[in-house]
């Protein structure tokens, strides 16, 4: 089944700078998404931290704003973009946050 890479994009607030109650509120929307993802859920991922940008001309960068990464499987783009419904990342509505969802591919010289 393929596999398609979950970005998440945007200012996340940091677990640590969180009260109890707010944490718990979060990680419950979580658990939510995770038990309806279900065995689609291939690596739900890790948050990132800060990051930099490697140009090829020796230039400095400035790494994308991106906060984390779920990896899914699902039949196709429609289906994968589906498991987003409901995800925790989603939930503020505000317009300040996305998920961008890239399918995964073969890499040629493995198969």
């Amino acid at each position: 089944m393929p596999k398609f890479i979950m970005l998440y994009k945007g200012e996340a607030t940091d677990m640590a700078d969180m009260s109890p109650e707010e944490g718990a509120e979060v990680m419950a929307k979580w658990d939510s998404w995770m038990e309806k993802v279900g065995s689609g859920l291939a690596d739900v991922g890790t948050p990132f931290g800060p990051g930099t940008s490697v140009v090829d001309d020796g230039t400095p960068g400035t790494a994308l704003s991106l906060t984390g990464y779920s990896i899914v499987e699902a039949a196709d783009m429609h289906a994968a973009q589906a498991l987003a419904d409901g995800h925790p990342y989603l939930s503020a509505g505000t317009g300040d946050y996305a998920v961008d969802i890239f399918e995964m591919m073969p890499v040629p010289f493995e198969e």
